[in-house]
């Protein structure tokens, strides 16, 4: 099953994608689940889908897509984690995953613009597999990680490179409003299957910059649920994103930075395609 977060008649609203409909289940369920993540939050995506026979339809064309999860309580996003990329920025193998954190009003819907900010012309795509968080946990083992992921979804964590680069931290330059583009849809994980073999392709403007598969991981996903749950308690509703390829535009002679105008494109097979158009900050 596919989830969404959209806007609809500018009322924001949740519900379940079925072919070229978007069924509103949080107008249908408006007394029971405020949103996606208190749906998710209850364990009961699967009992409101049985909801959509009575809930009104909208073609996909008169919504306005949201980000997957509008107001996670944590955006995790893991750095450096396929082996192209990390010899692409010369950096050192290392033992544990690198993770830092992205907030929520940086995120931006499937279709809506990946904003330029004014301070910078160094914005870049990270095409990503992101996913969500189902049931809260602390220390969950390997074995246990993938009963606690409620879906996935594409992400584009666009990155405004001078920004990160001022110190050694990443946080000013992952966090401009509007940068991280999260869509179109959750993918649950019965539809998802097997992960590694998927092909994850950023293009830009039509022109592929990023192609490998999900198996090419330094750490896999239980390992950076493991990781991540050590350190902090997971919330339904919480978003890892899981790294990017190799291919982004700072390590390419000459740079390959995303401009006002350009459409950017993060596909993933049997997760969907995540499409976004580049402005300039107003």
């Amino acid at each position: 099953m596919k989830f969404a977060s959209f806007e609809i008649n500018g009322a924001s609203s949740w519900g379940l994608i079925d072919g070229n409909d978007a069924v509103d289940l949080g107008a249908a369920l408006r007394d029971r689940f405020a949103d996606l993540k208190s749906a998710i939050a209850a364990d009961a995506l699967t009992e409101a889908a049985k909801s959509a026979g009575k809930a009104a339809r909208h073609p996909l064309a008169k919504i306005t897509w949201l980000p997957v999860i509008p107001n996670p309580d944590k955006i995790l996003c893991i750095g450096l984690n396929y082996e192209n990329h990390r010899k692409e920025t010369g950096r050192d193998e290392v033992a544990n995953p690198t993770v830092f954190g992205r907030f929520a009003n940086s995120q931006t819907g499937h279709l809506s613009s990946i904003v330029r900010p004014k301070v910078s012309t160094d914005l870049d795509y990270e095409g990503e597999l992101a996913l969500v968080i189902g049931k809260p946990g602390r220390y969950i083992s390997r074995k246990d990680a993938w009963g606690y992921i409620a879906g996935y979804a594409c992400y584009n964590e666009g990155s405004v490179r001078d920004y990160q680069r001022h110190t050694h931290q990443f946080t000013p330059g992952k966090n401009f409003p509007n940068t991280g583009a999260f869509g179109p849809w959750l993918v649950t994980p019965d539809e998802a299957g097997d992960l590694g073999p998927l092909r994850l392709q950023t293009r830009l403007n039509g022109e592929v910059v990023q192609d490998t598969t999900i198996s090419q991981m330094i750490f896999d996903i239980p390992r950076q649920i493991e990781y991540c749950s050590a350190f902090t308690r997971l919330e339904p509703g919480d978003v890892i994103v899981t790294g990017t390829p190799g291919g982004v535009g700072s390590r390419r002679t000459p740079p390959l930075w995303m401009k006002a105008g350009d459409v950017v494109e993060v596909e993933i097979d049997r997760i969907g395609l995540l499409r976004n158009n580049v402005a300039d900050e107003a």
